[in-house]
């Protein structure tokens, strides 16, 4: 990840690592990759990675679900908020890792499996967590994604010069001293740990800002991107699998077809949506400088853990239906309205509201975050008002796009056309 508020074009493209002598070595030196590289795309190994983390959104989440069908949903949602933060931190820093030094060698390779483990152990732990708020598992598996980073740098430290060895060793460093602050969620009395959370989340967030303060890594904005979208689109399919476990048990067990059709036609409708709005600019245009690059890449943070609170509150939606959940029928509404609204704020605020021209086309997204919540007080039909206001908000969008481009043709059309006069 990346602070500095140095343009992209300042930093000078390197060899790809990929070209030249050694390319077939098991082991290569761990050198910047070229930001100028084309047709650079997500790896395998990455989309692996990807996969294996969303084991840990999914337990997230189904502890989460517990936690507000029992109706301790401020403990639940610290909890989730707690765990969603080492989960996003570790792909995070990874990612921005790889697209800066990924050479795919076997000890690459071997170090990035060695963290896929640790977010593994970090996803047996979260039941503990959040029931018995032993966060001891979950720590040793933050530790065992988290040391292979900090061996990353380490790495990347032996073949760098100048200010780019200074700027690997300070990540290493901080991800070293970051996990002994960590530990406190294991030592300390209960009542502490949020405020260990607190603070030590703000000292991660601090760690890429401190280390790039005079050097810029060479990540990709295209494959940054790609990343960023590729893990959108794991979570959205995490919470419509989720929605359908949930939606096939309540009418295995409780017969409630009928009762249920409005939360899956609903929340079917919430995640395509969520799928259209979040895909319907190129973002890697905005990344032109670390400055924004960090802004958004931070800010995802917001859309990862919403995006997945979806999935959640429609399986919290489904049990309050088939009477497991021990909660009334507006709070079971809100937890999938709430989580669909900050989703889709957070999506204009990061993306689209850099590509709307004019009052009315900057209002469609925050004004349909504002009705999806006022959808909370329909009782049961919540959901399914929420989703169709998320496809109208879609139509709406698409609608004026289209407006846009066909006045935007019909103005070139007429300045052709004037030209051609003149000339004549």
């Amino acid at each position: 990840m990346t602070s500095s508020s140095s343009p992209v074009a300042d930093v000078p493209d390197v060899p790809e690592i990929s070209a030249g002598v050694g390319r077939d070595a098991p082991l290569r030196k761990l050198t910047a990759r070229g930001r100028g590289e084309s047709h650079r795309v997500a790896s395998p190994l990455e989309l692996f990675f990807d996969l294996c983390f969303v084991v840990a959104v999914a337990q997230a989440g189904v502890q989460l679900v517990h936690a507000v069908a029992e109706g301790h949903t401020g403990e639940g949602i610290l909890n989730y908020a707690m765990v969603f933060f080492a989960i996003w931190w570790a792909w995070m820093n990874f990612t921005w890792f790889a697209s800066a030094y990924d050479n795919d060698d076997v000890l690459y390779r071997v170090v990035t499996l060695v963290q896929i483990a640790g977010v593994l152990v970090l996803a047996a732990g979260v039941s503990r967590a959040f029931e018995d708020h032993d966060f001891l598992i979950v720590w040793l598996g933050y530790l065992i994604m988290r040391l292979p980073m900090a061996a990353q740098w380490l790495r990347a430290a032996r073949t760098a010069e100048g200010a780019e060895r200074t700027t690997a060793l300070r990540y290493a460093g901080g991800v070293l001293l970051c996990m002994v602050g960590w530990a406190g969620l294991v030592v300390l009395p209960e009542s502490g740990r949020p405020w260990v959370f607190l603070v030590m989340a703000l000292v991660e967030l601090a760690v890429p800002v401190y280390a790039e303060k005079s050097f810029t890594t060479s990540w990709h904005p295209h494959h940054i991107s790609e990343r960023y979208g590729l893990f959108t689109i794991i979570v959205l399919g995490e919470a419509i699998a989720a929605a359908t476990v949930a939606v096939k048990s309540g009418v295995e067990e409780n017969d409630s077809l009928a009762d249920l059709l409005p939360i899956a036609a609903g929340g079917l409708l919430i995640v395509f949506s969520a799928w259209w709005i979040y895909f319907a600019v190129p973002i890697h245009g905005r990344l032109r400088s670390s400055k924004q690059a960090f802004l958004w890449g931070y800010g995802h943070y917001l859309i990862f853990a919403s995006a997945a609170a979806i999935g959640a509150g429609l399986e919290v939606a489904v049990e309050q239906v088939v009477g497991r959940a021990h909660i009334s029928t507006s709070a079971a509404s809100a937890a999938v309205t709430l989580p669909t609204a900050l989703y889709l704020v957070t999506v204009w605020a990061l993306h689209s509201r850099y590509f709307k021209v004019g009052i009315i086309e900057q209002l469609v997204l925050p004004s349909t975050a504002l009705l999806v919540i006022m959808c909370t007080l329909l009782g049961d039909w919540a959901v399914l008002a929420a989703g169709l206001v998320s496809a109208l908000a879609v139509a709406a969008g698409v609608t004026l796009t289209a407006r846009k481009v066909t006045g935007e043709q019909r103005a070139e059309d007429t300045e052709a056309v004037e030209r051609a006069e003149e000339a004549g």
